[in-house]
Order: C-alpha cells, then structure tokens, then sequence
C-alpha cells in the first residue's frame, strides 16, 4: 500500500485520481437514478426481449425520495457569529449555493466545497460533485489532509482543469499550458466534504439513494412492463371458432378483432360452428404488486404511500401528517447536524483565506448552523405553541425567548416589538435584573478583551463586536489599543 504522506505532489496526484476513479461510476450511476436516466437490465422467462422493450418503463421515485428530504433543509444563518462567516455566504449567491450543496451530497453521499480567493477580497464557493473530486479525510475534524478536485471536462468527459488541494498551497494542472501554483496561510486543502449520515465505516457518508431504493424501483418497473404488455391482450382478448368448415373461406384476424359484427353460415348438412372467447387476463394483480413495491420503497426513504401516488380515501390533517412523516423527520434533523459540520468547516477555511490568517478550528466552537424548521406549523400549530410559550414563561419568566419561539415556528418576529416586550419585562423584574444585565454586559466585554489579549480575535473583529455592543468605534480602538497582547513564547 502506497505511504501517500511520504510521497511528492506527482505522486499524490496519481493516487488521488485512482481512487476517484474507484468511486465514479458509483456517483454517476446514483445521478442516472435520480434523473430517471438508467435502463435497467431487461431479464424474463414469458415476454421476449424485444417486445419488453416497447413498453420500458420509467419511475422517478429515487428522485422523489431526494428531493422530498432535500426541499425541507432549509439554511437559515451561522448563530453568533464572531468572524462573519454570514458575509461570505451571502456573497456566493446563498439561494443556490445551499440548494446545490444539500441536493448533491444527498445524491451522492458527499460533495465539495472549493474554496478560491475572489477579486474583491471574498472567497469563492463551488460545489463540486462527488464523481469529480475525492481526497484523504482526517476522522477527527472532518476536514480533509489532501484534496483532488476536477475543475474543467471537455465534451468527451475527459478532464482538462485539475487541482491538486495541499495545506498551505493549491496546485492547478491544465491540459494544454503550464501548470499554476497558489499559496495560501491556510493549514488545511481548500476542498471541504459535505458528506450524508457518515460513520466509522463509510467516512464520505451513505447516499439517499440506497440500493434497497433502486431495487424496489426496479421491481416497480417490471411490474409496470408486464402490465403494459397484458394490457394488450386484455383489450383485445383472442377468440376462437370451434367446428368450422374446412372449406370455409377464412376470416381476417384484424377484420375480426374490431368488427361490431361477424356472419357465419351454417354448412350444406345444417351444422354451425361455436363461437367463444378464452378469458380476459386480470389487472388486478399488477396493481397489488405495483402496490407493495412502493409501501417497500416506503419504508426505505421515510415516505408514504400518498407520497408515492397511492392517495388515501380520507384526507390527513396536518398533525397525520406529521405523525405519518415521523421517520422523514428523523432524518431530516440528522442530514441536518452532518451538514452542519462541513458548513461549519467551509467558513472556517473561507475565513481563514479571507483574513490571510490560520485561525484554530476550536476557536469557532461557539458558532452554531441554524436551520428552518423541517415543517411548517399551520394555524393549529402556531396557536398550540402560543399558549404553550405563555404557560412556560409564566412558570418560569423569561425561558422562552423570541429565538426559541422562531427555531419552532420558523417565523422572524418584528425587532422592535421584540425589543418593547424586553424592556417591559425588566420594567416589571425591577432594577434587580437591570443589574444582571449589567454585569451579563461586562462580563461580555471582558471576554472580548480576554479573547484579544490571547491572539484568538483580530483587531479589527474586535473593533466591530465593541461597536455592536454600544461603544463608538474611537472607544473601541482605545479599549483595544489599551490591552497589550501576550507574545508566543
């Protein structure tokens, strides 16, 4: 086995593009899947090939399995924000970029984040798929070690832009020029995974699209071939005559199937011959079959029946649907916290390029990724949470805040107001929690200058969380330039 650690750039970059070719096919074939691309093998022992292939079918189930999780992850902000992480994203066009991140690596079990410097100083973000990049993952921080990355493919497929992503330096390979180096004050590869449901077995996560989905697709789409193909001789169902003259004139099999009426003449002895009609092939095992493949694809991906086509006599309320949606949810809050990390990561690196300084990974621990809520509360709901909100702050003042009530509901109440109700809550808790307040306050700031102090904030950082809390910006720097740094032994 290859010691990549000990091997040059040349030598990690042929590792790197073996692996990625390990991979590939795995990732395309999963894309196929979703964009109900991929024929299936036809196989049969009743239904000859080629008539199997008039009637192939196509479901897009895989897709619906990807897109219901996928359009319920909904990226609302970094929470308590000290290196302005929100400013990156919100320069990389967050609408779609959040969209294509959660959307590929439920597809494929991961995708990337390259990260670039920008003209203005920003950082560029592009996702990359998983079947055009790779690298070597560290288990601990989920960052990786070394990174490959295709950039650019030609008509053929073949890759003509590579990148080989190192700590501290990015190496761009071209197909007809010469290769570019850029170095970086980063101590990580500028490629972040953003992996689905990672474990210590499969470190670049599991895709949506498992291979029980695709089976039970599978079987759904032979059964839908089948019926298509019973269809026809349970429109026209074969007839036959019994005693006929042998010197009667034969009749025309097409005349005969879409005629409203046949004359049949006795013979010269006066006998006549018997008409019938072998019975009509049932649909109805094709629906109970096409019935189980999807409560099976069901019970796979955390959906139901309604969600597959097969809606219910009585509608649900919203509450049945949530309750019916419960494995859905479960795993919508868990693609949540294995985002949250490699989203995490990206800023972390995104801010260390954009501030030309290798922050700590640890001195990001107090951000948080929010997310919307996995459903959206209807009126029942918001009234239910009202009056528990009320109940909870009676018995406990203050407990539930604005924030909490938005993280259940998903809705931005008016600052103003949420600033009226603040002061009338210390008006009525009296100049005792004014005093805490006050003291939360300072303590705040002594945090701040602490944090200076240590080398973990910037100056300038600092400058803007001191303003943010009331100070002029003439104060701020004072404060700061009043505090002496401690010096690296």
């Amino acid at each position: 086995m290859i010691d990549i650690e000990k091997t040059n750039d040349n030598g990690k970059l042929e590792y790197l593009r073996k692996k990625l070719a390990n991979y590939e096919k795995r990732v395309i074939h999963r894309y196929k899947q979703y964009d109900m691309k991929y024929n299936d093998k036809m196989y049969g022992i009743t239904i000859p090939e080629h008539i199997r292939a008039r009637y192939r079918a196509v479901l897009g189930w895989c897709g619906k399995a990807v897109d219901s999780l996928a359009d319920r992850l909904i990226f609302r902000e970094f929470e308590d924000d000290n290196f302005e992480i929100n400013e990156i994203f919100n320069m990389n066009n967050p609408d779609v970029f959040f969209d294509s991140v959660i959307l590929s690596a439920l597809i494929g079990s991961c995708c990337f984040v390259y990260i670039s410097k920008g003209n203005d100083d920003i950082p560029r973000l592009q996702v990359i798929e998983a079947n055009n990049a790779t690298g070597i993952i560290d288990p601990i921080t989920g960052l990786l070690k070394y990174g490959y990355a295709i950039l650019e493919k030609d008509d053929n497929g073949n890759a003509t832009v590579e990148a080989l992503l190192l700590p501290e330096k990015t190496i761009i390979y071209y197909k007809d020029k010469q290769d570019e180096i850029y170095e970086h004050n980063v101590e990580y590869p500028l490629l972040v995974p953003i992996i689905h449901r990672p474990d210590a077995v499969r470190p670049f996560g599991r895709s949506r699209i498992s291979r029980s989905a695709m089976y039970w697709q599978k079987y759904a789409k032979r059964t839908l071939e089948r019926a298509d193909v019973t269809a026809e001789f349970y429109s026209f169902p074969q007839k036959y005559i019994l005693g006929m003259n042998n010197d009667a004139e034969s009749l025309d099999t097409w005349k005969a199937t879409i005629t409203s009426m046949l004359q049949i003449s006795k013979d010269e002895e006066g006998d006549k011959p018997v008409l019938g009609q072998f019975t009509t092939a049932s649909m109805s095992p094709f629906t109970e079959q096409l019935r189980m493949a999807a409560a099976g694809f069901a019970g796979e991906t955390g959906l139901t029946l309604d969600d597959l086509g097969f809606v219910s006599d009585n509608p649900s309320s919203s509450e049945a649907i949530k309750a019916s949606h419960e494995t859905l949810r479960v795993m919508a809050r868990k693609a949540q916290r294995s985002f949250s990390s490699g989203l995490l990561n990206a800023g972390y690196l995104a801010v260390c390029l954009r501030d030309d300084y290798p922050y700590l990974r640890n001195q990001f621990y107090n951000i948080k990724v929010k997310w919307e809520p996995v459903f959206e509360p209807d009126a029942s709901t918001l009234s239910l949470v009202g009056d528990g909100a009320i109940k909870i702050n009676q018995a406990v003042p203050g407990y539930i805040s604005a924030e909490v009530l938005r993280d259940l509901t998903g809705i931005k109440g008016e600052k103003q107001e949420i600033q009226a109700d603040m002061q009338s809550v210390e008006e009525n808790n009296g100049q005792s929690d004014k005093q805490a307040n006050r003291i939360i306050s300072t303590y705040e700031v002594t945090s701040l200058l602490g944090n200076y102090q240590k080398g973990v904030l910037s100056k300038e950082n600092g400058v803007r969380l001191l303003v943010s809390m009331g100070y002029s910006n003439d104060e701020a720097t004072r404060m700061l330039d009043e505090t002496n740094v401690i010096q690296e032994v």
